[in-house]
C-alpha cells in the first residue's frame, strides 16, 4: 500500500539518521566518558558478590570508623562495616532504582502524551491539566509527599519517583504527536481505513520513542538524586541496606571525625548523576537532525 511504502520510507530515513548519529555519538569524548562510567557501573553491579571484599553487612564493633587503609580501601563505618563492600553492593540499589523507575515513566509518559497529542479535544484538555498539576510542585517535594504518603522502603520510592517524574515525558510525546499526526502518510493510512490504535501504535509511537528516550535518559541522574534524597531523609530504602543516600544519612554524623563515611557514597552519587547526564547529552546531540 501507498501509506506502507511511505511509512518504510520514513523508517530507511530514521536507519540512516540512527547511523549518523552513532558516529556523532562515537566522536563525542564526554558521551564516551559517560558510556564507559555507566559500563562499569553495570559491572560493578553484576559482579557485586564477587567484587565485594567481603560481607557488606558483617558488623564488627572493634573496627569501628577505620580510616581508609590497605585493608579497607575505604575505610569502616560507625559499625565497623566496610565501606567499601557496602558501596558495591549498593551499586546495584541504585541502577535498580533507576532502571525501573525509567521502565514506569518511560511508557506513561508517552502514552499519556500521545494519547493527548492525537485525539486532542477534551482529552488532551482533561490529560494535559492532569500534566499541569503535577508539574505545579518540584519534582522531589513531589516526590517526598508521595513517599510520606506510601511509606518508606525501596518500591514505594520508586513508584513515589515515578509518580513525579512522568508529566515531562508526557509533554515531550504530545508535542512530538502534534507534529506528526497531520503528515501526509499518516491521512493516507486513515482513509486507507486504519484504526486509531493501529496509527498510534505502528506510526506515531515509534517516531516520539527516541526522543522519549533521550528525556528519560537525561532524567536518570535526578532519578538517582531523588532516590539519594528520599534515602537520605529516610523515606526510602531503609538500613542496613547499603543504599548510597541512606549511607550519606548514617556518615553525616561524623563528618569532621571520620569524612570518608560520607565521603565514599556522596562521591558515587556523583559519579552516577554526571555519567547519566554526560550519556544523555551525547545521546541528545547525536539523535537531534538539527545537528551540524
Amino acid at each position: 500500500m501507498a501509506s506502507e511504502s511511505i511509512a518504510q520510507s520514513i523508517w530507511q530515513a530514521r536507519r540512516r539518521q540512527a547511523a549518523l548519529g552513532l558516529r556523532r555519538f562515537s566522536g563525542n569524548r564526554s558521551a564516551l566518558a559517560g558510556s564507559l562510567i555507566l559500563l562499569a557501573l553495570l559491572l560493578v553491579a553484576l559482579l557485586a558478590p564477587w567484587l565485594a571484599p567481603g560481607d557488606y553487612n558483617a558488623q564488627d564493633l572493634g573496627r569501628t570508623l577505620l580510616a581508609p587503609s590497605a585493608q579497607y580501601w575505604l575505610g569502616t563505618d560507625e559499625l565497623g562495616r566496610d565501606i567499601l563492600a557496602r558501596l558495591i553492593h549498593g551499586t546495584r540499589l541504585t541502577l535498580y532504582i533507576a532502571v525501573l523507575c525509567a521502565l514506569i515513566v518511560a511508557p506513561v509518559g508517552l502514552l499519556v502524551g500521545v494519547a493527548a497529542g492525537y485525539f486532542g479535544g477534551w482529552t488532551d484538555r482533561v490529560l494535559m491539566r492532569v500534566v499541569d498539576v503535577f508539574l505545579a510542585f518540584p519534582g522531589l517535594i513531589l516526590a517526598l509527599a508521595f513517599s510520606a504518603a506510601l511509606g518508606p522502603g525501596i518500591e514505594n520510592a520508586v513508584l513515589a519517583i515515578s509518580l513525579a517524574a512522568w508529566p515531562p515525558i508526557a509533554r515531550l510525546a504530545r508535542a512530538e504527536t502534534l507534529s506528526i499526526r497531520n503528515a501526509d502518510y499518516i491521512s493516507a493510512a486513515r482513509l486507507l481505513g486504519a484504526s486509531h490504535l493501529r496509527l498510534i501504535v505502528r506510526h506515531i509511537m515509534p517516531l516520539c520513542l527516541p526522543s522519549v528516550v533521550v528525556r528519560v535518559t537525561l532524567n536518570m541522574a535526578a532519578i538517582v538524586l531523588a532516590a539519594a534524597g528520599l534515602g537520605f531523609l529516610g523515606l526510602g530504602a531503609q538500613p542496613p541496606s547499603p543504599e548510597w543516600g541512606a549511607m550519606l544519612a548514617s556518615g553525616r554524623e561524623y563528618g569532621l571525625t571520620a569524612w570518608w563515611v560520607a565521603a565514599a557514597p556522596g562521591c558515587a552519587i556523583l559519579l552516577a548523576s554526571l555519567a547519566f547526564n554526560l550519556f544523555g547529552d551525547g545521546l541528545r546531540d547525536a539523535l537531534d537532525p538539527r545537528h551540524d
